[in-house]
C-alpha cells in the first residue's frame, strides 16, 4: 500500500478502542514527562525534539502491562504527547519578556493563556486543512510515515526491545548529566580561541549526548548545513569582524563573542527571514488551494461519511475560532493595562486579535504544507518567529505612536514578543496535528478522536508549562537576564532563540538594529535558497533556514549536533557495506531497523539528561543556590574537563557499534 493514498480499514478496526480514558491519563503523563525534557534543552540549547515516537512506545510498553492495547489507542496517546514537543516551541519568544525586564518570571494564567490560546487556534486550524494536505493530497508527510511505521513495528513485536533501548539511553544520559550538571565531576565540553593578527577563530564542541540525540535524529543534510552557518558566522564572519574593530581591553575569547552576539548571529536572522518569506511565498497557491477545498468540504461526525473521514464539523471549528478571540482579546488589553493607554487599549487589543488569527492562519497553513513536504523539523518555525517579530515590532508604534521612554520602548517590545508567541505556539501545533493526522490515516484512525486527544495534549501541556519555565529560570536564570542572589552565572541557560529575537525587536524599537548585518544575511539567503532549490531537485536536502539557525546557536551546541548526523551517516555506511546497498529489500530491512533503534535511543539521550536537568533545577531551588549537590570544585574543572571528554568519547563509541548492529527480526528473536 502506498502511505500517501487513502487508506483501507479492516472491519476489525473498526471495532478497536481508540479514546480512552487509561489513554487520555497515560498520554497526560507522558505529555509532563517530555514537556519537562523539551523545556530544559529548548532552553539550554535553542533545539527542541519530536516526542511521537519516544511516546509511541512508552506506550506501547505501559500497555502491555496492562495486558495491552490496539494500535488506534496507542496512536491516541502519540497524538496527545506530541503536544509536549510543540508548545515548548513558545520558548522560542516567550522568556524575552523576562530578558527585557518586562516580567520578572513567568505569571502563570498569562503564560498559560498564550500556549492554551495559540494551540487551540492551531488546533482549530489544522481541522479545515486536513482534507486538503493529508487525505486529498499526495504530500509525503515523511515523520508521519515514520511513526505509523513505528506503531506498527512496536505492535508486532512481543519483546518490548525498543521500550528497553529508550529506557537504558534515558538512564545512561540521566547518569552522565547528574555528573555534569550535579556532582560536577564532568566537564561539560571545550572551546578555545586564538588570535592571528588580530583575527580571532574559536573553536570548541560540547560533551552532550542529548544534543547528539538531536543531531541523529535531524540526520546529515540538515547538520552539513548547520556546519556551513559555523563555518559563515565563525571561520569567516567572527575572524573578518574582529580584526577590523580590535579591542585589546578584551581576551581573544570575549572579543570574539562579543563580535557573534552583537553583530554576526543578526546575519543568520536575516536568512532566516529571506528562508522564511520564500517558504511563504512559494506556498501561496497551494494554501489558497487547501482553504477552497476545505471549505467545499468539511466533513463532520455524522455516518453519512466514513469513520476515516470524521473531522470536528467545521461549523464547530468555526464558532470556536471566533470564541477564541475574545480571551485573546482579553489577554492582549490585560497585557497592555498597566501601560495605561485608555482607550487606545481597547484598539489595540482588537488589532492584535485579528493579526493573530488571520496572521497565525497562513503561518499555520504553511507550516503544515512543509511538514507534509519535508517533515516537521524542517517547518520554518524559526523563520516564523523572525518575521512576526519584525512586522510587529514594526507595526505597533503605527497604532500606538511613539510613546517615547523606556517604559514605553519596553512595552512595545514586549507586546511583539507576546504576539509572537502566540503566533508561534499555532503554527507549531498546528504543524503537528497534520504530522498526526497523517499517521493516523495510515492506520485507519478516527480523524476526530485525534483532534480532541491533541485539545487534551494542548489543555494539559499549557497547565504544567507555567511552573516548570518558573522553575528553570528560579534555578539557573537566563544569560543577560538579571541573576539571583545565590545564581551560578556560569549554570545560565542560553535561551538563544529568544534571546535573539529580543535583540531584533529592541533594536527595531529604539532605531538601533544594526540593519547592515541584517541586509547582507539576506543577500545571503538569496543565494542558499537558490542553493536549496537546486540541490532539491536533484534529492538532495540543504535548508537554507538552517544556515541561519546555525549561526545564531551558541558554537558548543551545533559542534555537538553534527557531531551527532555525521556519526548516524557512517553508522548506515558502515551497516550498508554488510548487508547490501539500496534497493535490497533485506538490508533495506535491516537499515531501517538499525535507524529505528537509533532513533529510541537518541530520544532516550534527550529524555534522561533533560529530566535530570529539571531535577537539580528543583533541588537547587529548594536549597536556595545554585549547584547544590556539587562535589567538585573550581579546581577541579581541568580534570573534570578530560573526564567529560573521555565519556564522551565513550559514549559515542557505545552509540555508533549499536546503531550500525543489524538487529534479528522478530521471527528469529522468538526461534533463539
Amino acid at each position: 500500500m502506498d502511505a500517501r493514498s487513502p487508506t483501507t480499514t479492516p472491519k476489525s478496526q473498526d471495532r478497536q478502542a481508540e479514546l480512552t480514558l487509561r489513554g487520555i491519563a497515560l498520554g497526560a503523563g507522558i505529555t509532563v514527562i517530555f514537556m519537562a525534557a523539551n523545556l530544559y534543552m529548548g532552553l539550554k540549547t535553542g533545539m527542541t525534539f519530536s516526542s511521537s515516537i519516544p511516546a509511541a512506545m512508552i506506550s506501547m510498553g505501559a500497555f502491555r502491562l496492562m495486558g495491552g492495547a490496539g494500535i488506534l489507542e496507542n496512536n491516541i496517546v502519540q497524538t496527545q504527547a506530541s503536544a509536549a514537543g510543540t508548545l515548548c516551541n513558545v520558548i522560542l519568544a516567550l522568556p524575552g519578556l523576562v530578558l527585557i525586564g518586562h516580567w520578572h518570571g513567568f505569571p502563570f494564567w498569562q503564560t498559560t493563556a498564550v500556549c492554551m490560546l495559540g494551540g487551540l487556534l492551531g488546533v482549530a486550524f489544522s481541522i479545515p486543512l486536513r482534507r486538503a494536505l493529508v487525505s486529498g493530497s499526495d504530500l509525503p508527510y515523511p515523520e508521519g510515515i515514520a511513526a505509523a511505521e513505528v506503531l506498527r513495528t512496536g505492535q508486532e513485536e512481543e519483546g518490548g526491545h525498543g521500550l528497553r533501548d529508550l529506557l537504558g539511553a534515558a538512564a545512561a544520559a540521566g547518569t552522565i548529566g547528574l555528573a555534569t550538571t550535579g556532582l560536577k565531576i564532568l566537564g561539560d565540553g571545550w572551546n578555545g580561541a586564538i588570535s592571528l593578527g588580530g583575527a580571532v577563530f574559536r573553536t570548541g564542541t560540547g560533551f552532550s549526548l542529548a544534543l547528539v540525540g538531536v543531531g541523529y535524529l535531524v540526520g546529515i543534510g540538515a547538520c552539513l548545513a548547520l556546519l556551513t552557518g559555523v563555518v559563515i558566522a565563525w571561520g569567516i564572519a567572527v575572524p573578518v569582524l574582529t580584526a577590523l574593530s580590535a579591542d585589546s581591553a578584551k581576551s581573544a575569547g570575549e572579543a570574539a563573542e562579543a563580535v557573534w552576539s552583537g553583530q554576526v548571529r543578526l546575519m543568520g536572522a536575516g536568512i532566516i527571514a529571506v528562508g522564511g518569506l520564500w517558504t511563504v511565498g512559494s506556498l501561496a497557491r497551494p494554501i489558497l488551494a487547501s482553504i477552497r477545498s476545505a471549505l467545499s468540504g468539511s466533513g463532520g461526525l455524522g455516518k453519512d461519511h466514513p469513520r476515516e473521514e470524521r473531522d470536528l464539523p467545521i461549523t464547530w471549528v468555526a464558532a470556536a475560532t471566533l470564541g477564541l478571540c475574545v480571551p485573546l482579546a482579553i489577554l492582549f488589553g490585560s497585557f497592555a493595562t498597566p501601560a495605561d493607554l485608555g482607550s487606545l487599549m481597547i484598539v489595540l487589543a482588537v488589532a492584535a486579535t485579528l493579526f493573530t488569527v488571520l496572521f497565525g492562519f497562513l503561518m499555520a497553513a504553511a507550516c503544515g504544507y512543509l511538514a507534509g513536504l519535508l517533515g516537521s523539523s524542517s517547518s520554518p518555525i524559526s523563520g516564523i518567529g523572525i518575521l512576526t517579530t519584525m512586522a510587529t515590532a514594526l507595526l505597533l508604534p503605527f497604532i500606538l505612536g511613539h510613546s517615547g521612554g523606556p517604559e514605553g520602548d519596553r512595552f512595545v517590545t514586549g507586546m511583539a514578543l507576546l504576539l509572537t508567541s502566540v503566533i508561534i505556539t499555532t503554527s507549531s501545533i498546528a504543524n503537528d496535528n497534520l504530522q498526526d493526522l497523517k499517521t493516523g490515516q495510515v492506520l485507519g484512525a478516527t480523524p476526530w478522536h485525534q483532534q480532541v486527544a491533541l485539545i487534551i495534549g494542548v489543555g494539559v501541556g499549557a497547565v504544567v508549562i507555567a511552573p516548570l519555565l518558573s522553575l528553570l529560570y528560579e534555578a539557573y536564570g537566563f544569560v543577560g537576564a538579571p541573576a539571583r542572589d545565590g545564581q551560578d552565572a556560569g549554570s545560565a541557560m542560553a535561551a538563544p532563540q529568544a534571546a535573539l529575537m529580543t535583540q531584533i525587536a529592541n533594536g527595531i524599537t529604539h532605531s538601533e538594529l544594526p540593519w547592515r548585518m541584517v541586509l547582507i544575511g539576506a543577500g545571503l539567503g538569496v543565494v542558499l535558497v537558490a542553493a536549496e532549490t537546486w540541490l532539491k531537485r536533484r534529492n538532495l536536502t540543504f535548508p537554507a533556514l538552517t544556515v541561519g539557525i546555525g549561526m545564531y546557536l551558541p558554537l558548543s551546541v551545533e559542534m555537538t549536533i553534527a557531531i551527532g548526523g555525521i556519526l548516524g551517516w557512517v553508522a548506515e555506511r558502515r551497516l550498508r557495506a554488510r548487508v547490501g546497498g539500496k534497493g535490497d529489500k533485506k538490508a533495506d530491512k535491516a537499515v531501517g531497523a538499525a535507524r529505528r533503534r537509533g532513533v529510541l535511543l537518541a530520544s532516550g539521550f534527550l529524555v534522561g539528561e533533560s529530566c535530570v536537568g529539571v531535577l537539580l533545577a528543583g533541588t537547587d531551588l529548594l536549597a536556595g543556590h545554585s549547584s547544590a549537590i556539587a562535589i567538585a570544585g573550581k579546581g577541579f574543572a581541568p580534570y573534570a574537563t578530560g573526564l567529560g571528554l573521555a565519556v564522551f568519547l565513550a559514549g559515542l563509541a557505545v552509540y555508533l557499534r549499536m546503531v550500525s548492529a543489524a538487529e534479528p527480526s522478530t521471527g528469529e528473536r522468538r526461534a533463539s
